[in-house]
């Protein structure tokens, strides 16, 4: 015998309760297969349009630390634009001419003058190239990799390892390391002709180079 079914009941299987809406303690739903996870407790939000990634993420370059070498100079840098032969040797001469016309003008008139005077400003010459000299080719060039001839050509006396200026002392060391430059013949001099670094033999020693800047 059949019992009368209840009006009130449906045929249809009941749906499990979901989660009070606002419960901080929900668990997200399982993602379905094909799909990605929901983003989880802790982890970052994705950057909007248009915004970069942080740096560190995949496929960002990570950012220098501090004290880092510059990019470009020592060891798995690209490599820097050389100065050529000819600009090293266009630098040298207008250096030349600077240094030597206090020394060739004081000395010409001390000699045309003659006597103690004309002594005293053959002296006054020679010390006065001596000191344009030093202040060219050791302080300046070794707080800013320049002396007026590079700077006129547009070149720069630098470090090979980290891309920094030499300093006065090692620039005052390079300058007497040219000597070995002239050693031979001047091959040294002419050695920049085809070395792949455009290198003297004083830049090798002293672990400098000549660049375009």
């Amino acid at each position: 015998m059949t019992t009368p079914e209840d009006p009130g009941a449906s045929s249809e299987p009941t749906p499990p309760p979901s989660q009070p809406p606002g419960d901080p303690y929900a668990q997200p739903p399982a993602p379905q297969y094909g799909q990605p996870p929901a983003p989880g407790y802790g982890q970052p939000p994705a950057p909007g349009y248009g915004q970069p990634p942080a740096p560190g993420q995949y496929g960002q370059p990570p950012a220098a630390s501090y004290g880092a070498p510059a990019a470009g100079y020592g060891y798995g840098g690209p490599a820097p634009n050389y100065a050529s032969w000819i600009q090293r040797v266009g630098a040298y001469l207008i250096d030349a001419i600077i240094i030597g016309v206090p020394i060739f003008v004081l000395v010409l008139l001390g000699a045309a003058i003659g006597g103690g005077f004309g002594g005293f400003l053959i002296v006054v010459g020679y010390l006065a190239g001596l000191a344009v000299f030093v202040w060219n080719y050791v302080f300046r060039q070794g707080n800013t990799g320049q002396t007026i001839g590079k700077q006129q050509l547009g070149i720069t006396l630098i470090r090979e390892a980290d891309g920094q200026f030499v300093g006065p002392g090692m620039s005052f060391v390079r300058g007497l390391a040219h000597v070995v430059d002239g050693l031979v013949c001047d091959i040294g001099y002419l050695w920049p002709l085809w070395d792949s670094k455009r290198q003297t033999f004083a830049d090798k020693i002293c672990g400098t180079i000549v660049v375009q800047r």
